[in-house]
């Protein structure tokens, strides 16, 4: 094993893209809440774009490593520091053995996302990494991360064994060395008051007119009640013109439920395969990944999009990162 746990965190587990194609046997996707910044943490690191990584929330851990490690840090900001130095998120970091990588509560957004060259070497359970912790599979034996946890890295590829040589080499006898180049805050989203952008829901007509309207022009806030099954908002009641009586059908990342209450319901990473309640909208699939970085009491606004409009803003974020890779290799190997 090369990497100890010294310190386990608020709730740290393995995440990769997800458990697709077992949904119909009412097995959550899960996978990581912000995909943008794990794709990117593992672009970082010459991984594939879903290899699986730590998934960090609110508080990150403390680990040893006992072994050389390419490392990226992407998402939240937790402080992350080795020996006591800090180091800068969003760019790779080579990390001598003997090391200890310790991060803090988070200073910006909810979660971070950490890679090493490889990827994380857990069991792969129905064609994925991912930790299902309510079912108790996936992940590092089912579960959130514990001290005196160890892990172990799979196999980096060549480009990666290519960029953590030449940081090597800069380190002399430094207990890391980073890469002068880095992805830009811009190829973020925003969590500042952030407007998130919805599409109408199936039931969005069988709500009131005044809810509708509260829906679009009031701020919801974070509910503390909320997870990575849902984030549960707290703002202007939403109701219903009638009594409705639905059959449960199949729910995905982003849709909108409203339960009696009136508080609406976002479904996220962990959601369950089925719901019943009304839908008053779906959230555009490009800003899910706010989400993952709000915290309880974040404020946040929505927009009505049309599914034209959505389907070509994921496009082009898809087109940002597949430039961002290229322009990665490149930059590394020109320098």
């Amino acid at each position: 094993m090369s990497v100890e746990v010294m310190l386990p965190g608020v709730c740290t587990t393995v995440q990769d893209a997800g458990r697709y194609g077992f949904q119909q046997h009412g097995v959550i996707v899960g996978g990581a809440m912000d995909p943008v910044a794990m794709r990117m943490a593992n672009m970082l690191v010459g991984n594939q774009p879903g290899e699986a990584v730590l998934e960090l929330t609110l508080k990150g851990p403390s680990l040893r490593f006992h072994e050389d490690f390419l490392i990226a840090v992407c998402g939240g900001d937790f402080a992350p520091a080795i020996d006591g130095q800090r180091i800068a998120g969003n760019r790779a970091v080579w990390v001598r053995r003997g090391s200890t990588l310790q991060f803090s509560r988070a200073k910006k957004g909810c979660r971070a996302y950490l890679a090493v060259a490889g990827g994380w070497d857990v069991p792969v359970v129905m064609n994925s990494r991912s930790t299902n912790f309510r079912a108790g599979f996936g992940g590092h034996e089912g579960r959130m991360l514990r001290a005196n946890d160890w892990l172990r890295a799979n196999s980096p590829g060549e480009f990666s064994r290519f960029l953590a040589s030449r940081l090597a080499k800069q380190a002399g006898a430094n207990s890391f060395a980073q890469a002068g180049w880095h992805v830009p805050p811009s190829a973020f989203p925003c969590i500042a008051n952030p407007t998130v952008r919805v599409i109408r829901g199936e039931q969005y007509d069988d709500f009131t007119a005044d809810s509708r309207e509260h829906f679009w022009s009031q701020p919801f806030q974070v509910s503390p009640q909320s997870d990575r099954m849902g984030y549960r908002l707290a703002g202007p009641q939403l109701s219903l013109s009638a009594p409705l009586e639905l059959t449960s059908e199949a729910v995905t990342a982003g849709t909108i439920q409203v339960p009696p209450s009136g508080q609406p319901i976002i479904l996220l990473a962990d959601r369950q395969t089925i719901g019943g309640y009304p839908k008053i909208g779906c959230v555009a699939s490009v800003d899910l990944p706010i989400f993952a970085q709000l915290k309880p009491g974040d404020v946040l606004c929505f927009q009505e999009i049309s599914v034209g409009e959505a389907q070509r803003a994921l496009y082009e974020r898809e087109m940002e990162l597949r430039q961002l890779q290229v322009a990665i290799q490149l930059t590394a190997e020109w320098r």
